[in-house]
């Protein structure tokens, strides 16, 4: 079980028209993300409207998973904000949906895996809102594990090695504040890391791990 939840909230715009389309350049129908730590990814829908999302993680304290931390008018504006900041040439379209939800996290920010019940069950977690792409490989390594092989994948030492479980509170809310504060000013100064940053680092902890 990974230990703290993450909810990280979306958006969908609404239909954009295609002179405004044409205005953005975006002709391929792309899956697109920025490369900040802190970062968004947006796409285009099948009727044409811009998918957009990501950025504000919020770790409610004791990592408790409840109905009403999904709905966060505060982060809506965040990256309604955001938005028009990449796409200024749309400013003035509406956003007609928004939502947020659970991200199942653990302290190194990818996946782990492992067996219970004497290996008769097999386990995926902490894919950190990147799972969507990963499931897959998640499968596959399960049924290595089920099967009691010895492959590439279960040499790999994100298989074969657990993340460091997130301390108890009030440890893990000041970690998680910190980090987030970090993530934040290094996107704000060329991706310069701090020593906070640069320490997890070392300890295998975080994104870069």
């Amino acid at each position: 079980r990974s230990p703290g939840p993450y909810y990280s909230p979306a958006h969908k715009p609404a239909r954009r028209p295609p002179a405004r389309g044409a205005r953005v350049g975006w002709k391929n129908r792309q899956g697109l993300g920025d490369s900040a730590n802190q970062f968004h990814y947006f796409r285009l829908s099948a009727d044409n409207r811009i998918l957009w999302g990501g950025y504000d993680a919020i770790y409610p304290y004791g990592g408790r998973v409840r109905a009403e931390y999904e709905d966060r008018p505060e982060t809506y504006a965040k990256l309604a904000g955001h938005f028009f900041t990449c796409f200024p040439q749309l400013e003035g379209v509406r956003f007609t949906h928004a939502w947020g939800g659970a991200i199942d996290t653990c302290s190194r920010f990818s996946a782990f895996f492992g067996t219970a019940h004497q290996g008769k069950v097999a386990y995926a977690a902490g894919f950190t809102g990147l799972g969507v792409g990963a499931t897959r490989f998640g499968a596959d390594v399960m049924l290595d594990l089920l099967t009691g092989e010895r492959t590439e994948r279960t040499e790999l030492a994100m298989v074969r090695r657990k993340p460091l479980p997130f301390p108890p509170e009030p440890f893990a809310w000041t970690g998680i504040a910190l980090t987030k504060w970090s993530l934040a000013r290094a996107d704000a100064h060329a991706g310069r890391r701090n020593l906070w940053l640069k320490t997890m680092d070392r300890l295998g902890l975080g994104f870069d791990s």
